[in-house]
């Protein structure tokens, strides 16, 4: 006989799932490679949003654009958390706009492991977890200074 008292509520699991979120999330913002802890991110709110445990409230202007002068991101709603997603194209139609992001609200202070956190998506989402390629910095190429007695001097000679 399964105890009912010992089993998380749904509520519980939203909220686990939600703090994983924000976990990997606000990781994901100083990896090296952070592709797939924002693929977790993106997977992990689409299946929330699909199942009806997440909501998007709005557009807000982003903090950070790229390469033009003004984007907008997509906020949503799961449990007491808020998080930003790319917007489609529907979200500019269907959305409200509300403006430059108000930056005194704050998601609770979650603490947890990194690799519990990524765990808890990976069972929801079903993502394996793929092997992160290492990232390989590509060393700049400096020119070999060679002393040469007969120019009085330093001359930069370029050897491959």
């Amino acid at each position: 006989m399964i105890q009912e008292q010992n089993l998380p509520t749904n509520n519980e699991c939203i909220e686990e799932i939600t703090q994983a979120i924000f976990i990997v999330n606000r990781h994901a913002k100083s990896a090296p490679n952070p592709k797939y802890l924002y693929l977790l991110k993106k997977k992990t709110i689409q299946k929330l949003l699909e199942e009806g445990k997440a909501k998007k409230v709005g557009l807000h202007f982003s903090n950070k654009p790229k390469l033009c002068q003004q984007r907008s991101d997509v906020l949503v709603q799961a449990g007491e958390y808020f998080f930003h997603i790319p917007p489609s194209k529907e979200d500019f139609k269907l959305l409200p706009h509300l403006g430059d992001l108000n930056t005194t609200y704050r998601n609770p202070k979650t603490i947890m492991r990194l690799s519990l956190a990524k765990k808890i998506l990976q069972n929801y989402t079903g993502i394996d977890d793929l092997k992160a390629e290492p990232v390989v910095k590509k060393q700049k190429r400096l020119p070999f200074l060679e002393n040469s007695y007969l120019s009085g001097g330093y001359t930069s000679v370029r050897r491959y």
